[in-house]
């Protein structure tokens, strides 16, 4: 149930995000969630996308690209909202290891992808608690 999330490795180099997302955009793939982490010599662009297999198809012609699963879960729109699912993570054990946050359209809202160490008890212990997740049929909808 949890999604891919595609990681692409670029050279620090002024132009290549726009060709890495350009030939994202050439495929007709829509980008739902991206984070840039970056050194002086490179960056890791995380994507998630409206279709991984796709997407890994095109971007690993000319990038080092590697997957991984991740876990998006859906927040409520209250006050605390981020912390519920943190704290019921860290009460089943779960380790986070990076989070970042997207949005959808207004009636699918605000979802936080979630990289840890075990993604399948970590979708089982939310949906337990009510919290919806994503899977990659769901990514392509929204």
């Amino acid at each position: 149930m949890a999604i891919r999330q595609i990681s692409v490795f670029i050279e620090n180099q002024q132009g290549n995000l726009v060709s890495t997302t350009k030939a994202i955009a050439d495929a007709d793939l829509n980008i739902r969630a991206l984070s840039i982490a970056d050194t002086k010599d490179f960056g890791i662009l995380r994507l998630i996308t409206s279709d991984a297999d796709k997407t890994i198809e095109v971007l690993s012609k000319e990038n080092i690209i590697n997957t991984t699963v991740v876990v998006a879960a859906k927040l409520e729109d209250r006050v605390g909202s981020l912390y519920y699912v943190l704290d019921i993570l860290a009460k089943a054990g779960i380790n986070l290891e990076y989070i970042y946050a997207f949005t959808a359209s207004e009636d699918f809202g605000a979802y936080v992808v979630l990289r840890v160490d075990d993604a399948e008890k970590a979708e089982c212990v939310l949906r337990e608690k009510g919290v919806s997740t994503l899977n990659e049929d769901d990514i392509k909808d929204i």
